[in-house]
């Protein structure tokens, strides 16, 4: 960053108690923290019943806060059991119709009250995920403030959609990026990839001098 850049970002030059969050710090906490196993959303966990035990085969979904649930390219496209489940709100961090995308779109929701976003992000550290963290937060903010519920998916569910909701936690809840991602990671196995833990890094210090 050159003299000029600086002096017009006051931000930039405040110094952060503790010093600056860094990738290593969100991949050691990743790393630190184990998730519990729990029984899928929408289940009961008691009924002894073997279609509706081959049913769950099929699901990959976890709560992992309030309102907000993450899962997988099939069962994003389980429109019954999203139904079942009370989503409101879907977030597709995977659009696209090539290999490592999720090929649904608004149109693919229609005959449901489903509010539909989709993002087209690829799973890949130089993808600039950064761009629609403010998107993804208000979106998500919107099921969660109006006691909706939002599901929020890629292909696995582990990289581009945890990214996105850990985005939301810090923007919108104030949270620390590590704090962020121990409350997720206890309830969802994620590995968001190098690149955006990156991302997620640069977004946390930049949040830390807006609140100092």
């Amino acid at each position: 960053m050159d003299n000029n850049s600086e002096l017009q970002n006051d931000d930039f030059r405040k110094h952060l108690p503790g010093g600056e969050t860094t990738e290593r710090h969100l991949t050691e906490t990743l790393h630190s923290v184990k998730t519990g196993f729990k029984p899928l959303p929408g289940f009961d966990p008691e009924r002894d019943d073997l279609e509706y035990y081959r049913a769950q085969q099929e699901i990959d979904c976890d709560e992992v806060y309030p309102g907000i649930y993450i899962g997988d390219a099939a069962t994003a496209k389980n429109k019954s059991y999203l139904t079942m489940l009370g989503i409101t709100h879907l977030l597709n961090a995977a659009e696209g119709k090539t290999f490592g995308f999720v090929n649904t779109g608004k149109d693919y929701y229609v005959n449901t009250t489903i509010k539909y976003l989709g993002l087209s992000l690829a799973d890949h550290p130089t993808v600039d995920i950064s761009k629609y963290f403010h998107t993804a937060a208000s979106f998500i903010d919107e099921a969660v403030s109006s006691n909706g519920k939002v599901f929020v998916h890629c292909m696995l569910g582990v990289s581009r959609s945890a990214t996105c909701v850990l985005a939301y936690l810090m923007i919108k809840k104030n949270m620390l990026a590590v704090d962020a991602i121990r409350i997720v990671r206890e309830k969802r196995d994620i590995h968001p990839n190098y690149g955006f833990r990156s991302q997620l890094a640069q977004l946390d210090n930049q949040l830390r001098r807006q609140r100092l």
